[in-house]
């Protein structure tokens, strides 16, 4: 019985302390990282612009679908993604083919992060170079913290990586301050 208390008493005292270090970080974040393609940039945005392209590719995507159009979206694009094992739909705010796509989770003012992801592909020689911000937000202290343990590129990275597997390139993505 004493022994279950003093594992309870530290389990708590743990958690505490993950609590407090989260509330210490910021609540916002942005992560940008970069991969070269030898693929031309009309090649790379087909893969890109289809947010479904990378099922089965990308280890966290799990399910990709296009939405319906709908009013209270303005009539913008919209998918529904499981990602990272969270469903969440993302509203397309910005596409101008083959350069820039811009999507932002629809995220209700509860939700524990959200934010947007900025592509941007730009002629590199015969390739393209690719670059994906993540501009965030992590409203759960607990979710800071492990996002700063795993790492605040982590899935911009995962994606650019499985991008590159994609189109048949072993890539390591470059981290842009």
């Amino acid at each position: 019985m004493k022994i279950a208390l003093i594992i309870l008493l530290v389990l708590v005292a743990l958690v505490g302390i993950v609590t407090a270090v989260g509330l210490a970080l910021p609540r916002n974040h942005q992560a940008t990282s970069r991969i070269t393609l030898p693929q031309p940039p009309a090649e790379v945005w087909a893969v890109v612009r289809d947010l479904g392209s990378l099922l089965g590719t990308w280890k966290d995507l799990k399910a990709a679908r296009r939405l319906p159009t709908s009013p209270d979206q303005d009539g913008k694009e919209t998918w529904e993604q499981n990602a990272g094992g969270f469903t969440m739909r993302l509203v397309v705010e910005e596409s101008d083919s083959a350069r820039r796509l811009v999507t932002r989770i629809d995220a209700p003012p509860d939700a524990d992060f959200g934010g947007r992801w900025i592509y941007e592909l730009e002629p590199d020689g015969a390739g393209t170079r690719v670059t994906v911000t993540e501009d965030g937000w992590v409203r759960n202290p607990l979710f800071r913290t492990m996002m700063r343990v795993m790492g605040t590129h982590k899935s911009v990275d995962g994606y650019l990586g499985a991008l590159g597997r994609k189109l048949g390139q072993a890539v390591r993505p470059v981290h842009v301050e």
